[in-house]
């Protein structure tokens, strides 16, 4: 009995190791990184295996295979949206879904107008159109998009005090520079912008906008690839209208 047992359990292992041989053979044929073969990430309650098309002869064929569109409004990015925001790529990306976004210390952002969301976006993602952020700054769209970032509203600040903040943050001294008259931003997220690419104006409105708002720059990652090069690299996408996540070819 003992052996028959034995033996059962033996073939079961064998088939779970072969199982999972086939099953990392497939995921790494075509991995994100050296070291990373697949990340997932919670979208809408959902949890998304992101993972790159494993056909190596894939190509675009919509949209995103053009090479050129008229500028203006298409026109090609500088690398630095703005001073003090750091430039990231998908490595970074995958490292951020990894960390703050599963923390919920980070955001991701798609600041394309819903047209361009439910063409499809990527997983883990937040749509808010970069119009949230370009608004006044006591718009309610706008108070609500920076409660949303993590920002809290101040009452009224007692003049000594702010004179304080105000000379802290100029020597550069305990976050200080994180609040202005109205927000606070020292507990904010920290959040990555992305939009369609290269050559798409619409995250560098948003963080433009953002920034005019006292958030600080430190806290704000501009992913100028966008919906072009994930997709280009073969990268899961979501398709919110559906709410099923494919990998667009």
């Amino acid at each position: 009995m003992k052996q028959f047992i034995t033996k059962i359990s033996a073939i079961a292992l064998l088939a779970s190791a072969g199982f999972l041989l086939n099953s990392n053979a497939v995921a790494l044929d075509v991995k994100l990184t050296d070291y990373l073969a697949y990340l997932e990430v919670d979208h809408d309650g959902e949890r998304v295996r992101i993972q790159r098309i494993q056909d190596t002869g894939n190509i675009l064929n919509d949209g995103f295979a053009k090479t050129s569109r008229k500028c203006p409004p298409f026109c090609i990015q500088p690398m630095k949206a703005a001073p003090g925001v750091t430039t990231v790529g998908e490595a970074e990306i995958f490292r951020f879904m990894e960390r703050e976004l599963a923390d919920g210390s980070g955001m991701i952002i798609d600041a394309r107008t819903p047209s361009w969301y439910q063409k499809g976006t990527i997983p883990g993602s937040v749509n808010i159109p970069f119009t949230e952020f370009v608004g006044e700054a006591d718009a309610p769209g706008t108070i609500q998009t920076l409660e949303k970032l993590g920002g809290v509203q101040r009452g009224e600040v007692n003049w000594v005090v702010r004179s304080f903040e105000k000379l802290l943050a100029a020597l550069g001294l305990f976050g200080a520079d994180q609040k202005t008259d109205d927000w606070d931003f020292s507990d904010a997220k920290e959040v990555v912008f992305w939009c369609n690419g290269p050559w798409c104006g619409q995250s560098p409105r948003a963080i433009s906008g953002l920034l005019s708002k006292g958030f600080p720059p430190e806290k704000v990652y501009y992913y100028r690839g966008g919906m072009q090069m994930w997709k280009v690299l073969g990268l899961t996408v979501v398709m919110p209208e559906s709410d099923a996540a494919v990998a667009m070819k």
